[in-house]
């Protein structure tokens, strides 16, 4: 299976861009949402975490969300351990997924796709991007919380340039139409690399 890793900083649009390519018929694997899932049902992951984290990092059998981004966004070195629990049971489980889908491709989309070196599973990358002021206001408005709150969690992120020196495509979402048509253009792309 063809996979191309879809990725772009906090309120670049990226879950947008995912849902264009799904009209377009290709499947998306949502890292972030599945390892969200994850986290409450694997065992593996929930029985690590307890032991990096301590048995506050679950309150009622759900996870502390909380208590652990307090932890991991201000402290990169716990962040590390965090994704190092998480990242390979989310591999597994993308691998599992990947083999039931029949599309020509598929889509994974990952907020740190390189960050946690996981382009290097990917057979093309995708990188969305919009300009930091339009990001900051989108997540603003998405997760009802401040401009600093925003800019921290950018800051946890590579910057757009660093991302798009090793993309090898790049959608810039700042307009709905042009997005589309930049998703259309895309799409067709692939599909030409692909054969």
């Amino acid at each position: 299976m063809y996979i191309v890793g879809l990725t772009g900083g906090i309120g670049s649009g990226k879950t947008t861009v995912a849902k264009m390519f799904e009209t377009l018929g290709i499947p998306v694997y949502y890292a972030d949402t599945e390892a969200k899932q994850l986290m409450h049902t694997n065992t593996h992951i929930k029985n690590a975490l307890i032991k990096q984290f301590g048995k506050e990092v679950y309150q009622d059998g759900m996870l502390n969300r909380a208590y652990l981004a307090e932890i991991v966004f201000h402290d990169k070195e716990k962040l590390v351990v965090l994704n190092s629990i998480v990242h390979p049971e989310v591999r597994k489980h993308f691998e599992q997924w990947t083999a039931k889908q029949q599309a020509v491709f598929v889509l994974k989309e990952n907020a740190i796709l390189f960050e946690s070196d996981d382009a290097k599973n990917c057979h093309a990358t995708l990188v969305v991007t919009a300009p930091i002021e339009t990001r900051i206001t989108r997540v603003i408005a998405r997760d009802n919380t401040t401009a600093e709150a925003v800019k921290a969690r950018i800051n946890n992120q590579w910057d757009d340039s660093k991302k798009i020196e090793r993309a090898d495509f790049v959608i810039h979402n700042t307009n709905l139409t042009e997005t589309i048509k930049q998703v259309k253009d895309t799409y067709q792309k692939i599909i030409l690399r692909i054969k």
